[in-house]
């Protein structure tokens, strides 16, 4: 029997095998679990050297996976930019940035987040003279909520070398008055024409974002990440280099998967899958855009938007270029994820992924599509049939109110936005995510809405889509383990299994569902190190 290095007791475990917590022990040695069982059998691990955590009534569980994130650009969206969210107006949204500028007056860029026309009275795009009119001798770059639209001064403009004169670039657009001259909005790709600028940040600076990442990952219990391809406006801030070079040193404290960009350049994709391929730091496989969202009226529909009835959206490349693309990297065995939002979208990306198994013959590929916002209903049973992972983010329910979609899309539509369980019922799997920075890391913030199905204003809405605690949780852990190919060593509280586990600060099995969003994580293990933790062990001691 081998003496453990950590034993953890309670009575509420949720392994992610059944679907109630129950009382058991853990025994970790090294980086693995070494035994699950009752209180009694842990005994037989307990050595002088052991610390033991006798934890009563606080849930134990794996670490959180995020299935989707931009770890970077979240890191500095979160610690040094002015959060825009609780804006009600442009002037609203202004003043808060002036006041965020006039504390940092030796910050070249003042960075925002957040801010969302859909909230205001005139839910028109804002102009750039409303910054101009508080801020004008310094670069304003302010990303909207969902960022795929930015907003900035004459002064950011002007640095770009943006006028009348500038094309828009391939699928992006620069928002132009009546006179031809820019407004200050900048549109999915147009977002780069400011941010290669704003977010050209030195190595000194990408270390400390990497640093606050690890720590507040780690505080919130994600042990795990996915780090996709943010697109063209947000390429500046994808180093893996850097996060190799904390793999080397023994630095990271979360696992994290990269999905760089799938662009027809697939050697330089296979150079990249064998240079960064460790337990801690891989490539996952590759990602790219489909579409843009609903509120800009960039996410691709199978018919036209209810309030401008002469598009459909967009796509961000040709069916053709996209199929081109799938068929080619699923032949080189790499996993493909697209942001998939409108129904439109959705439908592509399905089609590309049938047409890859038809021309490449069927594998595990494990293929998914990113937020699936909006869905026919032909389409539902086809995630199964395709064995297309389904990629989720519950809380971007919450992020703006329910009109800011059902005013651009038909009655029809309506049930099926946003949609949860229906996947779930249909064979799909689903694995969770925030999308951070768009929406909160903290994984219970998800949880919450994925279970309540509460919007902006915290009312219930298509309570169809509603799961189980349970389903959530492994969602959130074991289904997003499997997005990865690691379901075999993450995910779940078993014999084997890499030690990456939890402990919350309460069994929200027993609490009232509000509660969710107030639960902390008390404690976090990864590979069987603690990384943090505010609990005091018991060495050598004995379970209660």
């Amino acid at each position: 029997m081998f003496e453990a290095d950590i034993v953890l007791s309670n009575n509420a475990v949720f392994t992610g095998l059944e679907d109630k917590p129950k009382p058991a022990g853990i025994a970790i040695k090294g980086k693995r679990i070494i035994a699950v069982g009752s209180k009694d059998e842990m005994k037989d691990f307990i050595g002088h050297k052991t610390k033991v955590y006798n934890l009563d009534d606080q849930l134990i569980m794996a670490g959180f996976h995020d299935a989707h994130l931009h770890l970077l650009l979240g890191t500095l969206f979160k610690d040094h930019c002015v959060d825009l969210s609780e804006a009600r107006s442009g002037d609203e949204a202004a003043m808060m940035v002036k006041r965020f500028a006039d504390e940092r007056p030796d910050e070249e860029w003042v960075i925002g987040i957040g801010w969302d026309s859909n909230n205001w009275g005139n839910k028109d795009f804002p102009h750039r003279k409303i910054l101009d009119n508080l801020i004008g001798d310094r670069p304003l770059f302010l990303i909207h909520a969902e960022a795929h639209y930015a907003w900035v001064n004459t002064k950011a403009l002007e640095m770009a070398n943006i006028t009348f004169e500038t094309k828009n670039p391939p699928y992006g657009m620069i928002l132009k008055d009546e006179d031809g001259n820019p407004t200050g909005i900048l549109i999915e790709a147009a977002i780069s024409l400011v941010g290669d600028l704003a977010f050209n940040l030195s190595k000194k600076r990408q270390y400390e974002l990497l640093e606050s990442f690890l720590r507040y990952s780690s505080s919130v219990g994600v042990t795990s990440v996915n780090d996709l391809y943010g697109g063209r406006a947000y390429e500046k801030l994808e180093n893996y280099d850097l996060f190799k070079e904390f793999d080397d040193e023994g630095k990271l404290t979360t696992r994290v998967h990269i999905y760089p960009a799938m662009n027809g350049d697939i050697e330089r994709a296979k150079q990249l899958r064998d240079r960064y391929n460790s337990e801690k730091f891989r490539v996952a496989g590759l990602k790219q855009f489909i579409d843009g969202v609903v509120t800009g009226h960039t996410a691709y529909m199978l018919d036209p938007y209810a309030d401008q009835p002469d598009t459909n959206g967009q796509v961000a490349f040709s069916p053709e270029i996209i199929e081109k693309w799938v068929v080619e990297a699923d032949k080189e065995g790499f996993q493909i994820r697209f942001h998939a939002i409108g129904d439109g979208a959705v439908r592509l990306g399905l089609n590309a992924f049938e047409k890859a198994r038809k021309v490449n013959g069927k594998r595990d590929s494990r293929h998914c599509l990113e937020h699936v916002e909006v869905i026919h209903t032909d389409d539902i049973p086809r995630f199964k049939e395709l064995d297309v992972i389904a990629s989720i983010q519950p809380s971007h329910i919450a992020i703006m109110p329910r009109d800011s979609h059902t005013s651009r899309t038909g009655e029809n539509k309506h049930p099926y936005l946003y949609i949860g369980n229906s996947l779930k019922s249909a064979g799909a799997k689903l694995a969770y995510s925030s999308d951070f920075p768009v929406a909160p890391l903290n994984p219970m913030v998800g949880i919450y809405h994925a279970v309540t199905r509460a919007d902006y204003h915290d009312e219930p809405w298509n309570k169809q889509e509603q799961v189980t605690l349970a389903e959530a949780l492994k969602a959130y852990t074991l289904g997003a383990a499997y997005s990865v190919f690691r379901e075999k060593e993450l995910g779940t509280l078993e014999e084997g299994k890499l030690a990456d586990i939890i402990v919350l600060d309460r069994n929200i099995f027993e609490r009232p569902i509000e509660e969710l969003v107030k639960t902390k994580v008390q404690m976090t293990l990864m590979d069987g190190q603690i990384v943090a933790s505010q609990l005091e062990p018991e060495f050598a001691g004995s379970i209660k």
